[in-house]
């Protein structure tokens, strides 16, 4: 019999996904399942970007592409990177990949060794844990709360810091909890990853555009730790292009070279019609984007005011993305229809199965007190599901 590989068999299941499988499942079933477990934004793609695949396909961009990306699209995010975030990278030190996810596991396979630790401020994104895992790494994990709004600073980070430690990865705006750093925070955490040059510091801001505080900081902005960081993005979240599975990385010369090298033996080149499609809209002035980020303002508001109105539910208010992650330990070791509720994770089968809510357990993203619930639905849909949520809590005693 053919057996599965360790390193699968100690591969967790994304609980995103999972829970994302299982709404899929009642809902086939008949039942009226609102997801709010999926971090996908229920936005079409521009027209604009559409048009330039077509005009890509009647173009015969139809064939194998550079491993690094097409020329003209490292061109667009070069510009990019100048324009929204005042970072010069060469178009040597820029990699496309198929998705951020790949940009990520790219970085991880060029620089981890067995052994190796990374450092991750919790709450995480769900996929970091595994890439780590998967490249032979320990992940270390930085424990934060909703008090310090979800973020850590250098003096915490500075504390996990082995002779082990090879990299940090984080997200800002953060998945789950949609806390951002600013500019102060930081150079707080530069300060202190300045003094340890061996540490790679990953960077993910593929929420970078879904901000509502203002100018989205990126750490690699500071030239004490520039020859560090290695700045993650994408077309997904902003341009609503999750589908056509284009991410890319800005980095250091080496690191891109290792990182080009590891995607050539994997995947090669990211699809040849995407790469032209997101050439049209990385060159489109980000102000496009405010009637998008407007909506998901007036989500966030509308399912901030229905959290702080459940009582023993604990949220602060995020400052991009387009989720939240309340806390609901308050419910724990009460019961309903004789089931104690032990954690989020119960609570998150409670909610799917009394009030048909697919969320997502906090205890995938490092904190089992935790729900993350997207806001990545229209309104109508979003006060159904909160109005659900609030009664289904009213059971629980």
């Amino acid at each position: 019999m053919i057996q599965l590989s360790d390193r699968l068999l100690a591969m967790e299941e994304s609980a995103t996904l999972a829970m994302s499988r299982k709404s899929r499942e009642l809902k086939a079933e008949g039942h009226d399942v609102i997801s709010l477990s999926i971090g996908e934004p229920d936005f079409n793609t521009p027209n604009f970007i559409k048009q330039a695949a077509v005009e890509a396909m009647e173009q015969n961009y139809t064939k194998y592409t550079p491993v690094p990306g097409f020329e003209e699209l490292r061109q667009a995010i070069s510009d990019k990177f100048k324009r929204d975030n005042d970072l010069n990278y060469e178009l040597d030190q820029i990699v496309v990949s198929t998705g951020a996810k790949q940009s990520i596991a790219n970085v991880m396979m060029s620089i981890i060794n067995p052994g190796d630790e990374v450092l991750i401020p919790a709450p995480y994104w769900v996929s970091y844990i595994e890439i780590i895992k998967v490249a032979g790494g320990v992940p270390v994990i930085v424990e934060s709360s909703i008090e310090s709004d979800f973020k850590v600073n250098g003096d915490a980070v500075q504390e996990k810091i082995t002779d082990k430690t090879k990299a940090i990865i984080f997200s800002s705006p953060c998945n789950p909890t949609g806390s951002s750093y600013s500019k102060e925070e930081l150079k707080d955490l530069a300060s202190t990853l300045s003094q340890h040059k061996q540490i790679a510091i990953l960077s993910d801001e593929i929420y970078e555009h879904i901000n509502f505080k203002g100018k989205h900081e990126s750490i690699a902005q500071f030239e004490e730790v520039y020859d560090q960081t290695v700045t993650i993005n994408g077309m997904s979240k902003a341009w609503a292009m999750t589908g056509w599975r284009i991410g890319y990385i800005g980095a250091p010369k080496k690191i891109a070279a290792a990182c080009t090298k590891v995607q050539g033996q994997f995947t090669s080149g990211a699809n040849a019609i995407a790469q032209r499609a997101s050439i049209a809209g990385l060159k489109k002035d980000p102000v496009f984007l405010d009637d998008m980020l407007k909506a998901f303002k007036n989500r966030r508001a509308l399912v901030l005011k229905a959290l702080q109105d459940m009582e023993g539910v604990q949220v602060n208010e995020p400052e991009g993305a387009f989720y939240f992650f309340p806390n609901f330990s308050n419910y724990f070791g009460k019961s309903v229809n004789g089931k104690v509720i032990k954690n989020a994770t119960d609570l998150s089968l409670y909610l799917l199965e009394e009030a048909l809510v697919a969320v997502v357990t906090g205890d995938a993203f490092g904190n089992p007190n935790c729900i993350r619930i997207s806001y990545a639905a229209d309104e109508k849909t979003l006060t159904e599901a909160m109005n659900r949520i609030g009664k289904a809590l009213k059971n629980i005693k």
